[in-house]
């Protein structure tokens, strides 16, 4: 091995070994001063980290070039490791379609891949996808660029590992509706643990990482004083609640993306439709525009399902292009305070929200999901992700209108 690459190998192995050191291994830091913000002293390490290291950037051994414009589905780990895939592939080259978000760290707290005996990881690998770099080396042949999703704090696997690192009701872990749990965005172990993650994947040859559920559960507004949890650095400032959780939010994004500069990746972020419509969602701690600053892609998750009576609209499912138009002016006024906004590339509706129940919605097909792209396309935005949770998107779709 040459002299660049011992050091730069050194320089990783160190980086590795912060990143999944156990809480009481390093000594606490003391509590911040009134006013004080965190992030400061989160970054002091990071923010020198990426100048020492940059000149020795992490090469996959794979080739790809950024679209013209990111149009991509959204592939689970059960489709990207079976038979689904090579359907899924042959629907790229059969349209205009160029990208696949694929799930690295699902809902649950999963890999969907199974590291090698050596990783941090490994006991959390499923064998969903049993060659994770075979399947990438399928997409740099196709140039199908590869964006990895990782679930950050929804993540019942970790929850019920590290309940320390969770929130608790009594004894117990807990849960949502849904039976999910998740960990606490205060806690700066469980940052690290997402980074390592992430970069594992960078490491694969994902040209993107592409964070989900980066948030404080659902209405955590109402439960914010009755679970028991750590605010960690955040306890002592003298802001309310809802600003600490913003601040935990932000802060997070902003040190995953110095910690993943030596990977050339970018990151993009998933964020609620409606965070684009508040000063800032008060139980979930997203702000968009300070998440915005901090990323290179913006994905507003903007289903016409899932809004209520916005923008005038009093059934949003049954009007997919107005609802897509209204949110895409408003989302082109808010990246415009930006000093430097990031891409934006929403996720669409491909699929029927029948739930919504007879009368509040209709069935998606060409029309529907083709709508929504014409939508965004007349406000200046060429980007879109498709979703659909079974991976059956509308065949016969012209994606660039």
């Amino acid at each position: 091995m040459n002299k660049p690459k011992r050091l730069a190998a050194a320089l990783i192995l160190m980086s590795s070994a912060f990143l999944f050191s156990q809480p009481g291994e390093a000594k606490e830091k003391e509590a911040h001063e009134p006013g004080q913000n965190p992030q400061r002293e989160h970054f002091s390490l990071v923010k020198e980290l990426p100048e020492k290291v940059s000149r020795f950037q992490f090469d996959s051994g794979l080739n790809f070039q950024y679209p013209d414009a990111v149009r991509g589905i959204y592939v689970t780990g059960h489709s990207a490791g079976g038979e689904k895939f090579n359907n899924l592939v042959k629907m790229m080259d059969d349209t205009d379609l160029n990208a696949m978000v694929i799930d690295v760290k699902d809902d649950w707290g999963n890999l969907t891949y199974i590291p090698e005996a050596s990783s941090p990881y490994h006991e959390i690998g499923k064998p969903y996808i049993k060659d994770p770099k075979k399947i990438l080396k399928t997409m740099e042949e196709k140039q199908i660029y590869p964006i990895a999703r990782v679930v950050v704090f929804k993540d019942s696997v970790l929850a019920n590992k590290k309940p320390e690192w969770s929130f608790n009701e009594g004894n117990e872990v807990w849960k949502n509706g849904r039976g999910e749990s998740f960990v606490n965005p205060f806690v700066k172990e469980v940052w690290d643990y997402n980074v390592g993650i992430a970069i594992e994947a960078a490491k694969m040859g994902f040209q993107e990482i592409q964070f989900d559920y980066v948030r404080f559960p659902e209405g955590f507004e109402h439960r914010d004083s009755s679970l028991k949890y750590s605010m960690g650095v955040y306890e002592k400032l003298k802001i309310e609640n809802v600003q600490k959780r913003v601040s935990a939010v932000t802060d997070f994004v902003e040190y995953a993306r110095k910690q993943l500069e030596p990977y050339g990746v970018k990151v993009s972020v998933d964020i609620f439709g409606y965070t684009a419509t508040l000063p800032e969602a008060p139980g979930i701690g997203q702000n968009f525009s300070k998440i915005s600053e901090h990323v290179d892609v913006i994905s507003s998750m903007i289903y016409p399902s899932h809004w209520t009576s916005y923008f005038g609209i009093a059934k949003p499912d049954l009007e997919p292009y107005k609802l897509v138009s209204e949110y895409a002016k408003l989302e082109n006024k808010k990246l415009e305070e930006l000093d430097s906004p990031p891409v934006s590339r929403p996720w669409l509706q491909d699929f029927t929200a029948s739930y919504l129940g007879a009368g509040n919605y209709k069935k998606y097909g060409k029309a529907e999901v083709e709508s929504q792209i014409k939508a965004l396309k007349e406000q200046g935005i060429n980007e879109f992700l498709l979703w659909n949770a079974g991976n059956s998107y509308t065949p016969k779709v012209d994606y660039t209108p």
